[in-house]
């Protein structure tokens, strides 16, 4: 099956997030959409799948023209896709997922439950896929809740799979294997579109490149191509991807964190007994797949978790207890995973933001009125210093770039005096410009002497950045590990496994 896209364009009000796309995929290819966040991939594959219409342009099967009203048209057309966020009831079972929206009955209306199981087993048998179809998708591990998502596409006979950023919440052996998977269903003909922006992932499985910056097809590209080149296709300008640094100056003291519990207003554990240090002059990542007690834990540090038993000390001071004023008052610089939720008041100037948490600072306030002329000040500083691409200090917040808004909170946070640097997803959702940008930054920090916590999902920033590596797992710390651990132990250890300990 051959699909065409010509001339799609999609508005939102003012915003073009697509803007005359073209795009071809044929049968039997990996056609990947390479580009950064926000470049518009998502919107266009969500035109594709009939969850948006186009304004403009239009799609075409073997040459004839089709037009969706919703997902069930582009179904019953042979299209699949698999969203990253996966669009599963996690109280269901596998049979009951694969049958929603397609019930097959039989007596009095009786759903079809064995059918059901039959055509699971029958999908998965094929791909050699380990699903059993009365697991309740809630108790599968994430890489395999994917494979529900894909035996779902497959079982309704799509011709055209959709993968949109599928390796986001996977790790390394998922991606591996997921890989595999995509291989395996091109070779017996079915057309692939691949959504990332991830360079080492693209030049690995795809077979053509096409990349989109802003909304438009920039070009295309062949996975011959190196890191670099990619990166510049998707940003406009050239960019040094290797983050430079020299090996740690450590010093004494810094951040000590002993048999920390965090716990939910419930009472759940959702950190368990974690213990490490962060020594001045140096990086210590933490890494996992989402949803292993990174956030929680990083919002401990800082005071944003009300159940927290044991002692996380700065300095020699206390943390637990303290308010988070006061705990950014002790020298913690804290950059949110999310910046809109937590980092900025979007309604807000660039200039107010980059004193979200100096409010009381005497230096901009006098008898409770901001003083204007010096914020002004401060703030032209800071965007000229961190490259914030802004038309002035009285821009709101919300009118800028998800980069330049991550650059507003990095700014405010780097530009006091730190005695820790904690910074949580610092790169999510942010160009490869801005990630080269504020990667640079994270180490000019801890090359300062000051130490720095990361939280990321992403294990390439995790290597690049980390000159130690703490890697959770269920609330836990499995292990932590030197900079240069392989990525293959490592994603072990993102599944449970420490095959450190069981060489040591």
């Amino acid at each position: 099956m051959k699909l065409e896209l010509r001339g799609v364009t999609k508005r939102f009000g003012s915003l073009v997030a697509n803007d005359h796309i073209d795009l071809e995929v044929r049968s039997g290819e990996i056609h990947a959409l390479l580009g950064e966040n926000g470049a518009g991939k998502s919107t266009l594959m969500n035109v594709l799948y009939g969850l948006y219409q186009a304004d403009e342009g239009e799609i075409l099967l073997d040459g004839v023209p089709q037009h969706f009203r919703g997902p069930g048209d582009a179904m019953a057309a042979g299209i699949g896709m698999v969203h990253q966020h996966f669009m599963l009831i996690p109280v269901f079972t596998v049979a009951e997922n694969l049958m929603l929206g397609h019930e097959d009955t039989r007596g009095l209306g009786v759903l079809d439950l064995a059918k059901a199981r039959e055509r699971v087993r029958e999908v998965a048998d094929r791909f050699g896929f380990q699903v059993d179809p009365d697991a309740q998708v809630g108790d599968l591990p994430v890489g395999v809740q994917q494979r529900v998502e894909i035996i779902k596409a497959l079982a309704r006979d799509a011709k055209i799979l959709i993968f949109d950023e599928p390796t986001a919440v996977l790790t390394p052996q998922e991606t591996d294997e997921f890989m595999a998977i995509m291989r395996q269903l091109r070779d017996e003909g079915t057309a692939i579109v691949f959504i990332t922006h991830k360079l080492r992932e693209v030049r690995e499985v795809a077979d053509r490149i096409t990349v989109i910056r802003l909304g438009k097809v920039v070009g295309e590209a062949s996975p011959t191509e190196t890191n670099t080149q990619l990166a510049s296709m998707m940003v406009g300008r050239a960019v040094e991807l290797t983050v430079h640094k020299g090996p740690p100056t450590i010093g004494e003291g810094g951040l000590s964190v002993r048999d920390l519990r965090v716990l939910t207003a419930a009472g759940a554990v959702v950190v368990d007994n974690v213990s490490f240090d962060v020594r001045p002059g140096e990086v210590l990542a933490i890494a996992g797949v989402q949803g292993n007690g990174q956030t929680e834990l990083a919002e401990a540090i800082v005071g944003l978790q009300e159940k927290v038993e044991g002692s996380i000390t700065l300095g020699g001071v206390e943390l637990v207890g303290k308010s988070v004023r006061a705990i950014l008052d002790e020298g913690v610089g804290f950059v949110p995973e999310d910046r809109q939720e937590d980092g900025l008041v979007t309604a807000l100037s660039v200039a107010e933001n980059l004193m979200l948490d100096r409010s009381a600072d005497s230096r901009f306030r006098r008898f409770g009125t901001i003083r204007r002329a010096i914020l002004e000040r401060f703030a032209r500083d800071r965007i000229a210093e961190f490259d914030i691409r802004t038309q002035g200090p009285d821009s709101p917040a919300g009118s800028l770039s998800g980069g330049n808004q991550q650059k507003v909170v990095i700014a405010r946070e780097l530009s006091r005096d730190l005695k820790l640097l904690l910074a949580s997803q610092p790169t999510r959702g942010v160009d490869v410009g801005s990630i080269e940008f504020i990667h640079k930054r994270i180490i000019g920090t801890r090359d300062a002497g000051v130490p720095v916590v990361v939280v990321s999902t992403e294990l390439d920033e995790v290597v690049a950045l980390a000159d130690r590596i703490a890697v959770m797992y269920r609330g836990g710390i499995i292990g932590i590990v030197p900079a240069d651990t392989p990525r293959d132990v490592l994603g072990l250890m993102m599944a449970g496994e420490n095959p450190t300990e069981e060489a040591a």
